[in-house]
C-alpha cells in the first residue's frame, strides 16, 4: 500500500481561560555569576572565560576574602530571587571556608536560590548536586567538629603543664608596681599610660585585676 502523503499540522492548545501573562517571579529567573580577584592588579579573565557562557549577569568584586565586608558580593546576594541561581567557578572566589560557603548555600535554598560551584559541577537545582551538598555538609561538619574537639584537648593538654593561655599581658608586673605608686603620688592614669605606650582603659583594667588596694581599685575605675 503506497505511503499516504505527510501534511503539516499546527500545534493547538486549547485553554478554557484566557492565557495569564507570566508572573514577575518567573520572568526574572536568572544565572548570577560572581567573581572574585584579591587585588585591583589581579584579573579574573579565568573566571570570566568559565563563567559568561552559563551566566546572564557577572559581578566582579576586588578584594581580599579576609575583608569584614564584601558590597558587591553583598549586592548581588540581595538581589537573587526564589528560582535565580548563584554561580561562582572556584568556592574560594566567594567564601573564606568550605564551612562558610555551606552556610551560605543554606541560606540560598532557604530563600528558593540556587547555587552552582562550576569547576566542581556542582548544583543545588539537580539531585545529584544535592547528594554532593549534603555529603560536603557532612564532611565540613565532621572536620569542623574534630577541630574543636583537638583544640580543646590542646588547651587542657597545655593548661596542665602549667602554660598560660591567652594574649601576654601588655603590662609586667613590676610596671603594674610602678603605676600603683605613681598613682598614689597624684599623678593620673592618662600621663602613666602614656609612658607605658599603652591606652589609659588598658592600664586602668590592669591595675583593677591585679593585687591592688581596694582604694586604688575605685580609683582606677573611676578613670
Amino acid at each position: 500500500m503506497p505511503e499516504r502523503p505527510r501534511t503539516k499540522t499546527n500545534h493547538i492548545v486549547q485553554t478554557s481561560e484566557p492565557e495569564q501573562p507570566a508572573t514577575q517571579e518567573a520572568q526574572a529567573t536568572r544565572t548570577v555569576g560572581y567573581l572574585r580577584v584579591s587585588t585591583a592588579e589581579q584579573r579574573p579573565d579565568r573566571q570570566i572565560d568559565g563563567l559568561r557562557m552559563i551566566c546572564d549577569d557577572l559581578h566582579i568584586e576586588k578584594l581580599s576574602a579576609v575583608c569584614p565586608r564584601r558590597p558587591v558580593y553583598e549586592q548581588t546576594i540581595a538581589s537573587l530571587r526564589s528560582g535565580d541561581m548563584l554561580v561562582v567557578w572556584d568556592l574560594d572566589r566567594a567564601f573564606r571556608s568550605v564551612i562558610d560557603a555551606l552556610s551560605e548555600a543554606e541560606k540560598l535554598r532557604a530563600r528558593g536560590v540556587h547555587f552552582r560551584i562550576a569547576n566542581l559541577s556542582i548544583d543545588t537545582s539537580t539531585p545529584a548536586g544535592i547528594f554532593v551538598y549534603t555529603m560536603m555538609s557532612a564532611l565540613a561538619e565532621f572536620e569542623r567538629r574534630t577541630l574543636s574537639q583537638r583544640t580543646r584537648e590542646g588547651l587542657a593538654a597545655a593548661k596542665a603543664r602549667g602554660a598560660q593561655l591567652g594574649r601576654p599581658p601588655k603590662l609586667t608586673d613590676a610596671q603594674l608596681e610602678q603605676a600603683t605608686n605613681r598613682i598614689a603620688a597624684g599623678e593620673t592614669i592618662s600621663s602613666i599610660a602614656a609612658s607605658f605606650a599603652v591606652a589609659p582603659w588598658t592600664l586602668s583594667r590592669s591595675l583593677s585585676r591585679s593585687c591592688l588596694s581596694p582604694k586604688l581599685k575605685v580609683e582606677a575605675d573611676e578613670l
